[in-house]
């Protein structure tokens, strides 16, 4: 059967054994099934835009030596100390804090911990997720329980209690703190794939699969796993906002990045004292660039669901 294509919609689909919960379609090659998620997406300008920020963010923090003369921890001689405490001006456009530091040299660089977080964790998280996810929802029976009961075991803990107490005894360092976040975020994703896994397994391009000898390995990976990238997209994008938030909340009660080095969060807690003096200044840089980033983060991974969702009109 012919499978016609609408310019502003997805291919139909043919029969309903060739396509996923999110309509992803065999029969159509990859290539022009990405073009079109590709189309759909650049269509919502919103998304967009929070893309393009997403990509001044992270290449002024790559490019942080070429954007600004300053260091971001300066030695504290009388010639830095001198220019404590200075308001924005044209010479120090977010102003200098109480050591004469610039306070967009420490933006500029604390965005490179701050997005590096957000980035790892968001791989680290959704990788594990959609493996346990998988093999939960594919497999079933006892497997299916053990996996869902830990994963339920995880969810009742306080986060940020448990994230506190294993810093203490594991350190403040950069890879401790993406670890422990990625070891939380991954449950939510686990809980979504295995429900589209179940699903999925009963349709009858699987059951095909099977009956062809494909290993349960080749069945989950290039057969079922295509069919739920939508929603990992989707994971993948806000866990990264939401691990930036998470960073950012742990650096301000003192739990996070150590100086010397710096992120957004860290600036935040050393600068909470300015808060209703006239060193205010020093909080709304920092508080800025995570605002920017997470609603940045959120409208991509709005964007990117609508643009993965044939049901949703383009």
């Amino acid at each position: 059967m012919a499978v016609g294509v609408e310019p502003d919609r997805p291919p139909r689909l043919p029969s309903p054994d060739v396509a996923g919960p999110l309509g992803a379609v065999a029969a159509t090659p990859a290539a022009a099934q990405w073009r079109l998620v590709a189309r759909r997406f650049r269509r919502r300008k919103v998304s967009m835009a929070g893309l393009v920020v997403l990509g001044l963010l992270a290449l002024s923090a790559v490019l942080a030596p070429l954007l600004t003369p300053y260091e971001v921890n300066p030695t504290l001689d009388a010639e830095v100390l001198s220019q404590s405490r200075q308001p924005p001006s044209l010479r120090h456009l977010f102003g200098t804090d109480e050591l004469g530091r610039d306070q967009l040299t420490r933006v500029l660089y604390g965005g490179r911990i701050s997005l590096l977080v957000g980035l790892c964790v968001a791989l680290g998280s959704t990788i594990i997720g959609t493996t346990v996810g998988a093999v939960a929802g594919y497999f079933g029976g006892r497997v299916d329980q053990a996996l869902m009961r830990l994963v339920d075991l995880l969810l009742v803990l306080p986060g940020t209690a448990l994230l506190m107490v294993a810093q203490r005894g594991l350190g403040s360092s950069l890879t401790v703190i993406v670890l422990l976040l990625a070891f939380l975020f991954w449950r939510s994703v686990a809980r979504i794939v295995r429900g589209l896994f179940l699903s999925l397994k009963e349709q009858e391009f699987v059951e095909a699969a099977r009956a062809s000898g494909a290993s349960s390995t080749r069945i989950i990976v290039s057969e079922m796993l295509p069919s739920v990238v939508g929603p990992i997209c989707v994971h993948l994008t806000l866990a990264a906002g939401a691990a930036i938030l998470s960073e950012s909340a742990l650096s301000f009660l003192g739990f996070g990045i150590q100086p010397p080095s710096v992120s957004w969060g860290s600036m935040l807690s050393q600068s909470r004292g300015a808060v209703g003096t006239d060193l205010a200044y020093l909080v709304y840089a920092p508080g800025l660039a995570i605002l920017l980033t997470v609603l940045a983060v959120n409208f991509v991974g709005q964007g990117l669901r609508d643009a993965l969702d044939p049901h949703t009109n383009a």
